[in-house]
């Protein structure tokens, strides 16, 4: 029986490993019966944590505007989607800023935003299920979104059609966004996400037209200063994520033989053939692991999101420094990478012949790209399509 050993990356810790590691597994088996996955756990006991309850951490700064770019296609609508995670309100508020002066009504007319208020209302109250590819807090955004007081205005401002595609997205790039501040391991692709924010943005009246109509034009051009908000409002949010993100990493680097024998130790306990699985600092664990010592039960490597191409080239990495070649007991390498992912690095260029990098696209902006492999069919599919 093949066995995958599953190794998670940095910042990962319980409930969100089990999370992780049970969806990893449900991806590769439905593809491949007989797998046996087994989840290498190695953030509760050396992960970094901050001794001192988090008090070196600053508070939260003023930002500087900086825009986004422009673009065309993916990247356009990647960086438009990056806008609504910093603000899900963005199109709200330039919606509701183009509304014409109010008047009054006729009497006995109803008010433009009763109709999209009593459809969130009905979103609310089906809980997260209509959204739940992209995880909890559908109920909470769109009873947020029912209470908005730009609400109205916006409802003035635009047609009921494209209101209710704005309330769509705008819901989907909340619980995004709610997930992110939470540092949640697994965001979903592009195509999942578009697929439920255009059902919701139906729900709320809109045509099944794609939820990319009309994103960019509207939030694009605030996307440089909801940005900077997101960054004012998430620094100290963004710093926490280091303390066990980035600080994984140094304390790995600094004191990783643990983490490695304990590794060793697991493997020498499976049948061959045996295939090692690392997202970001866990791929560097694996490489590390192989380089150390030759492992024969370990036939094949992958990486995804992984920096230890980068370590290496900048004599970073423990196990072996430039330009030392790969030792020959390194099992084959399918480096995986999202061009999107600014924790991404290529070892093709490195290693000639020794690793194949394969490119993979959840159409999500960074950070929420360096998340989104263990949602993204293709992922399973490249790793499948080489097991043994």
């Amino acid at each position: 029986m093949a066995t995958v050993v599953f190794i998670h990356g940095t910042g990962v810790r319980e409930p969100g490993f089990s999370k992780l590691a049970g969806r990893v597994a449900a991806g590769l088996t439905a593809l491949r019966e007989g797998l046996r996955i087994v989840p290498y756990y190695w953030g509760g006991t050396h992960g970094a944590t901050l001794a001192a309850g988090g008090v070196s951490l600053p508070a939260e700064p003023g930002g500087t505007a900086r825009g986004l770019p422009d673009g065309d296609g993916d990247d356009a609508s990647a960086a438009a989607w990056a806008a609504l995670y910093a603000d899900p309100y963005a199109e709200l508020v330039l919606a509701a800023a183009g509304a014409p002066q109010v008047v009054e009504r006729p009497p006995g007319s109803l008010p433009p935003d009763q109709a999209i208020r009593t459809g969130l209302l009905a979103l609310a109250a089906q809980g997260d299920v209509p959204a739940a590819e992209l995880g909890p807090g559908l109920a909470r955004a769109a009873t947020d979104l029912a209470a908005h007081p730009l609400l109205a205005p916006a409802a003035v401002a635009l047609a009921p059609d494209d209101l209710g595609a704005l309330a769509g997205r705008s819901l989907a790039a909340r619980v995004i966004a709610d997930a992110l501040d939470s540092d949640v391991p697994l965001v979903p692709v592009g195509d999942s996400r578009d697929a439920v924010a255009d059902v919701l943005a139906v729900a709320l009246g809109a045509q099944p037209r794609g939820t990319e109509r009309g994103v960019r034009s509207l939030v694009l051009r605030v996307a440089g200063s909801a940005a900077s908000r997101a960054v004012v409002r998430r620094r100290r949010a963004l710093t926490e994520a280091a303390h066990p993100a980035a600080a994984d990493i140094l304390r790995y680097l600094s004191r990783g033989e643990a983490v490695r024998a304990e590794l060793r130790h697991l493997i020498t306990g499976l049948e061959p053939p045996v295939t090692l699985v690392g997202h970001s600092l866990g791929g560097i664990i694996a490489l590390d692991t192989l380089i150390s010592a030759p492992l024969p039960q370990v036939r094949f490597l992958v990486t995804a999101g992984s920096q230890g191409p980068f370590l290496y080239e900048s004599g970073s990495l423990p196990s072996l420094e430039h330009p030392a070649p790969l030792p020959s007991h390194v099992p084959d390498w399918l480096n995986l990478y999202d061009s999107r992912d600014l924790l991404s690095y290529l070892g093709a260029g490195l290693f000639p012949g020794r690793v194949t990098d394969v490119a993979v696209d959840s159409r999500q902006p960074f950070p929420a790209s360096h998340s989104a492999y263990w949602t993204n069919p293709e992922v399973y599919r490249h790793i499948v399509d080489r097991l043994q």
